[in-house]
């Protein structure tokens, strides 16, 4: 009996062990996977997040007066696995610490995060066009080269049109005509630009 009461003084002059939730908040480690966040300004609607989501949380629907597109991810769904997270090429997708997803029933459909993302306006001929942020045409295009402020206000359709010579030529002639071999040689971001405009053609004609 005396050692009991000798572990229960110990305990109470040392306060409790658990946390007080849900009377205060409790400890949430800096890693935990909680709801889904999203940047607009850094998606690009290529829907990587849709296909990859494994409870099927995540959809993307494009408005019908083509003004932009909505991402809806419900979080009564959501497994947080994040695979989102990870296959989002611009990283415009974030899982917060905010773990608390007990709802009334008359909820349901609200508990949800929904952001709008819209097109942008051709600057060319006036088609809309998904933004591309900054950084991620940075990566693709390379820094700043070709004017890429102004070039990514242009649509795939008329950003060949926009190209620079080099572009439009092809990187091989004129790697002929300086004698340049190396893949890394002066002509390498020309290069790599003809091609990424090749593609995006592509993928423009195919969705239309």
């Amino acid at each position: 009996m005396f050692g009991f009461l000798k572990v229960l003084a110990r305990n109470v002059l040392k306060g409790p062990s658990t946390d007080p939730f849900p009377f205060a908040e409790a400890h949430t480690p800096a890693r935990f996977r909680g709801q889904v966040r999203l940047d607009p300004a850094l998606c690009v609607g290529c829907a990587i997040c849709h296909h990859v989501c494994a409870g099927g949380a995540i959809n993307i629907a494009e408005r019908e007066d083509g003004s932009g597109y909505d991402f809806t991810v419900w979080h009564n769904t959501c497994a947080l696995c994040g695979l989102c997270r990870h296959y989002c090429p611009t990283g415009a997708i974030t899982l917060s610490n905010d773990w608390h997803n007990a709802h009334l029933q008359s909820q349901k459909y609200d508990w949800c995060e929904r952001q709008f993302v819209p097109f942008m306006q051709c600057e060319g001929c006036g088609a809309h066009i998904r933004p591309l942020p900054p950084q991620l045409a940075a990566r693709a295009y390379g820094p700043g080269g070709f004017g890429l402020a102004s070039f990514m206000r242009l649509c795939p359709s008329c950003r060949p049109l926009a190209a620079p010579p080099a572009g439009r030529r092809g990187a091989q002639q004129t790697r002929r005509q300086k004698g340049e071999n190396a893949p890394g040689g002066a002509t390498a971001p020309a290069a790599r630009f003809c091609a990424l405009l090749a593609v995006e053609v592509v993928l423009f004609e195919g969705e239309a």
